[in-house]
This record gives structure tokens, sequence and C-alpha cells, in this order.
């Protein structure tokens, strides 16, 4: 075989061993789940409840991503960890007995995984709908990826369970919060501000009314397979948007 023979193959074999490497080394994406961990929503109702009942279905459906859950629910040393609003300064931001709220553990759990995406779940309230909503952060620098990931990820709940698909609304839109974002000066999710959460893609899904769609959201079936939707639609959404 001649020197210039050689050369080739060892060029094309250079080449191959970098792509590997490469392909071998495409970070693996974070994804934290959140759900509500309110228990007076509703009577004969736990918003906690139907909420984990969706996001565990989530988790336990194929693909397996590397994913974690943060839940403050039963933890004695925060306040409002099992009730509060994530619109509410009193439930997010205060010390209250020297204690950290629920949802403040739970954002500094889930930015000690360094997440790329973060999906809150949440029930809906005296809308008289069965919908689904999703919401992003006003002024976010990735606002239209959060916007497309949370269409798709209404859609695709809609889609399985036959609620009325609302579409994608700002979280400085809803008019009952107090907590503002201190950049924007807008009115805020705590858990979407990317002045609390770390995550590049930051999502919040309002999943049904806690009266209109109650018999359908206490079926641990339904939490189930709207779970399944969410977790398919959500890794075909990273896939279009995976990068190295």
């Amino acid at each position: 075989m001649s020197q210039k023979h050689l050369l080739l193959l060892f060029t094309i074999f250079a080449s191959l061993s970098c792509n590997h490497y490469s392909a071998s080394k495409k970070k693996q994406w974070t994804v934290i789940w959140q759900p509500s961990h309110q228990t007076d929503t509703g009577k004969d109702f736990s918003e906690a409840a139907t909420c984990n009942g969706i996001v565990e279905g989530a988790m336990a459906a194929e693909p397996a991503l590397k994913e974690f859950k943060v839940w403050s629910l039963g933890r004695k040393d925060l306040h409002h960890a099992d009730s509060g609003s994530n619109t509410k300064q009193l439930h997010t931001t205060a010390i209250i007995d020297n204690k950290i709220s629920g949802y403040a553990w739970e954002l500094q759990e889930a930015n000690k995984k360094d997440p790329d995406v973060f999906i809150a779940v949440h029930n809906n309230g005296g809308t008289k709908r069965n919908a689904v909503w999703g919401y992003i952060h006003y002024g976010d620098k990735y606002e239209a990826a959060n916007r497309e990931l949370a269409a798709r990820l209404t859609r695709a709940i809609a889609a399985v369970s036959g609620m009325e698909d609302r579409g994608v609304l700002l979280d400085s839109t809803t008019g009952r919060n107090d907590y503002r974002c201190s950049v924007t000066g807008k009115l805020a999710f705590y858990s979407l501000d990317e002045q609390v959460n770390r995550a590049t893609y930051r999502v919040l899904l309002e999943i049904g009314d806690n009266a209109a769609s109650h018999d359908y959201l206490v079926d641990p079936s339904n939490q189930k397979a709207m779970g399944t939707a969410i977790k398919k639609e959500l890794a075909s959404w990273m896939k279009d948007h995976r990068t190295n």
C-alpha cells in the first residue's frame, strides 16, 4: 500500500474517532419536574395528589431521561410546604420563623441539578373550563423556545385528555400575583423567574380545572396518560432542539 493510501486511511480513521468522541461527550439534558404541593385547592380535591400523579406518570414513561422531581410536600422545616401560591411573595420569598418557603426550597433543589428544562405542573381553579393552559415568563431571553415547548405540551395534553387547548400565556397576565420579576418589574410566577430558576427552558402547565375537570383529574389512569403524553412530546421537542 502506498504512503498516499496510508495517509488517506489515517485521515479517515482520525475523523471517525473524533466524531465518535464528540457524540459520546454530547451533554445529556437535565429535566426538573415540579408538581404542585397545594393540598387546599377545591372540595374533595388535592392538587398536590393529581399533579404528582401526572409527574410520576411522566417520569415512568419512555424514554428515560436524566430527570428529577422537586416537591416540598410534608416537610416541617419549611413554611407553606403544602399550600400557598406560586404568585405571592408571602408564599415564595418570605422568611417566616426562620424558615424558607416550600417553593423556595424546591427551586434551590432544582438549581443544584444544573437543569436545562423545568416543567411545573398545576391544576387551575374557578375557570369553569375543562381546559389546559401553558405559561411562560415575560421578557425571557428564551421566550420563543419556551412558547414553542409550552404550546407543544398543551396540544399533547389536549389530544390525550379531550381538554380544550387554551394556548400559551405570559405569567405577567394573570392579574392575581404580587410577586414581581426584579428585572422587568412585571408580575410573574416565582418558579419561572430567570432570577430564581437557573434552567434555560421553563414552562408551567395548568392542567384542567379542579371543578370542571374534577372527575377526570382524580383518576390515576388519566394522570398516567397525561404524564406519558407530556414525556413523549418533551422528548420530541428536546430532539429538535438538541445541541452539543
